[in-house]
């Protein structure tokens, strides 16, 4: 499947999953509240597909913590603490990101982030790496009212970049990015090097994505920009 570039305009991603891989960034937080606690460290691969879920994964998995649990928020910001002085240290764009990027650049699109992720994290990190700092348009968990799965993040997002829903792709690694893309009215292509939730490469499907890329790269072949 490819789209004509006079029908595609700009191009949305989500961050993490999408275009940087922070698992291990977030892995090392959570495995810090272990660590205080007497616990050893588990593998990054007890994380790596919860990432998407947030610290409300990352909580789960380290200790067993749920969002019901009447510590739940003081774990909460334990954990983004650790994340703050680890954050960067670990995580890096997927390959072939800066690339693609360029390729999108050089057509004349026009590419943002839009993610769950709160401004508190994503400003660092976007001011951090030169390549995410071009983005035409950063929208984060807290931008708007609501977060993904909502579409008003997406429409957030288009709005700043000056571009129709119609004439967006929206890429992510979850769920809930095929669901708000889908209600915002744009493309949605499922990035199936992400994380992926519970269900791993197996549910991608069931999200009813209007493409699926394995690497970041075969973005740019859906887009003619080769």
């Amino acid at each position: 499947m490819s789209w004509h570039s006079g029908v595609i305009r700009a191009v949305l991603f989500d961050l993490d999953g999408t275009l940087l891989d922070s698992a291990p960034d977030l892995g090392f937080a959570a495995n810090q509240l272990r660590i205080v606690r007497g616990l050893d460290a588990l593998p990054l691969s007890h994380y790596r597909p919860f990432v998407g879920t947030g610290a409300r994964g990352m909580l789960r998995i380290a200790l067993g913590v749920t969002p019901e649990a009447s510590d739940f928020e003081a774990l909460r910001e334990e954990f983004f603490v650790a994340y703050e002085c680890c954050m960067g240290q670990h995580s890096q764009l997927f390959e072939g990101v800066p690339a693609l990027l360029q390729a999108i650049h050089d057509q004349g699109l026009v590419w943002g982030i839009v993610t769950n992720k709160s401004e508190r994290f994503t400003s660092s990190i976007v001011q951090e790496i030169a390549v995410l700092a071009k983005a035409g348009a950063v929208v984060c968990g807290d931008t708007t009212a609501h977060s993904k799965p909502h579409p008003m993040p997406l429409w957030e997002a288009a709005k700043r970049i000056g571009h129709a829903p119609k004439c967006c792709i929206y890429v992510g690694d979850d769920e809930r990015d095929m669901h708000a893309a889908h209600a915002a009215g744009m493309q949605s292509v499922a990035a199936a090097y992400g994380y992926l939730g519970v269900g791993g490469l197996a549910s991608v499907a069931s999200w009813k994505p209007h493409a699926v890329i394995n690497t970041p790269l075969e973005l740019a072949n859906l887009l003619d920009l080769n």
